[in-house]
This record gives C-alpha cells, sequence and structure tokens, in this order.
C-alpha cells in the first residue's frame, strides 16, 4: 500500500514538473510589459539571419512568420512588399539592423516593431527536422527589446503502423523515410512560428487586446518535439 502511494506521489510530481515546464511564473502582463507600455500596431519582419548552411531556411522561415501575428491581431507589413524595398534599399541583412536604431523604419515603413529571427539550426535528423529559431520584436521608438524566446522544435516524422512484427518495422522505416524526404522543411517553421507567438500579447484586432495580462506566460525559451 505504501508502495503504491509513492507510486502515485512520483506520477503526480512527474506530471506537475512536465505542466510547469511549458510554463513560466509570470504573466503576460509581466513577461511583456514593454509590449504592453508601447502597444504596438504595425509589425515589419525582416529577413531572418540564417547561421546554418541550409541556405534555403532564410527565405523559408521569411514567408512564414506573418501569419501567426497577423492571427494574433498585428497589421504586418506584407512579406512581399517589404522585401523588394529592403533588397532596393541594400537592408535585407538584418544582421547590419538587430544592434542598430530602428527609428529609419518608422519613418521608412511605418511600422511600430521590428521582427527578427535568428536559425540557428534547421537540419533533416533522423526521421525528423530539427529547427532551433530565436525570436525578437523590438520598438522603433526606442530599438529596446519588446518580446524574446526561442524554439527548440523537432518535427517527429516517424510513421507507426502498428502492424507489428519484422514485415511491420520494415514498412514503417520505409514510411518515414518517404514522410522525411517528401515534407517540406517550411512545415517545421511554421509549427516553431505557431509555438513561439501563441504567446505574443495579442494584438489592437484581437477580441483579447489587452485583456490576456493576467494570463500564465509560457516559457521564454521552449524545448519540444512534435508530430
Amino acid at each position: 500500500m505504501i508502495a503504491m502511494k509513492k507510486i502515485f506521489t512520483l506520477v503526480a510530481l512527474a506530471a506537475f514538473s512536465v505542466s510547469c515546464g511549458m510554463t513560466s511564473s509570470l504573466t503576460r502582463g509581466d513577461q511583456y510589459a514593454k509590449m504592453y507600455d508601447e502597444k504596438p500596431v504595425t509589425l515589419l519582419v525582416m529577413p531572418p539571419i540564417n547561421n546554418t548552411s541550409n541556405v534555403e531556411a532564410k527565405d523559408l522561415l521569411y514567408t512564414s512568420i506573418s501569419k501567426p501575428l497577423a492571427e494574433a491581431g498585428y497589421y504586418v507589413i506584407s512579406p512581399l512588399l517589404a522585401m523588394d524595398v529592403l533588397k532596393a534599399e541594400s537592408a535585407y541583412d538584418a544582421e547590419l539592423f538587430i544592434e542598430a536604431d530602428l527609428a529609419p523604419f518608422a519613418n521608412f515603413f511605418g511600422c511600430d516593431a521590428v521582427i527578427f529571427s535568428q536559425i540557428d539550426s534547421w537540419t533533416k535528423k533522423g526521421f525528423g527536422i530539427q529547427t532551433k529559431i530565436r525570436y525578437l520584436i523590438k520598438s522603433v521608438l526606442t530599438s529596446e527589446i519588446l518580446f524574446d524566446r526561442s524554439c527548440d522544435l523537432y518535427l517527429d516524422l516517424q510513421q507507426n503502423s502498428g502492424s507489428g512484427g519484422a514485415l511491420g518495422v520494415l514498412v514503417d522505416l520505409a514510411a518515414s523515410a518517404i514522410a522525411t524526404a517528401a515534407t517540406d522543411h517550411i512545415v517545421a517553421a511554421r509549427k516553431c512560428n505557431a509555438y513561439i507567438f501563441s504567446d505574443v500579447p495579442r494584438g489592437k484586432y484581437s477580441p483579447q487586446y489587452l485583456k490576456d495580462k493576467e494570463v500564465r506566460a509560457a516559457k521564454k525559451d521552449i524545448s519540444t518535439t512534435v508530430k
């Protein structure tokens, strides 16, 4: 009986530790106080900083960042329009601006904040895709960081038919290899973006605008595996 109680206690503690691992001890109002103070409405997404050997990662991530921010209630300047302007102005390399005064972006684009992202890992690993990306939202008024989170995400593409046996294992391995080869890397990027910006304070065009301050904030640095 005592042994059973110990088992139940350990299970409860494990469940508690897992749930705590997904959230911080702060509310969004505490963790993103500057975001609520400045209340940005219009956002400009800068081309990602690519620290990997995957040359396609920069463009793939760039095209997928805007959607979750728009869904969160922000007006995001069209990435296609912004890209043309940034290239014309020789401002395509975000590395040159991440530590710079961002006031010129307010004058040129009429934005309130700029989104920077940094890709540190983007590769196929086993039967899946590994991504590690940091995201920053910086004020064009003060150049201060309003939002800062990172996501170490593994997109698990391993297949399990449940058929069992040696033949079943071979079938699953073949299916996993095909799924990994066929899955576009942008799928992992979209999932990473969704995880990160699920915790962003809601923007002006969201019904939850300025009503989510007491929502428990997620951890700033996430490490997760998703299917």
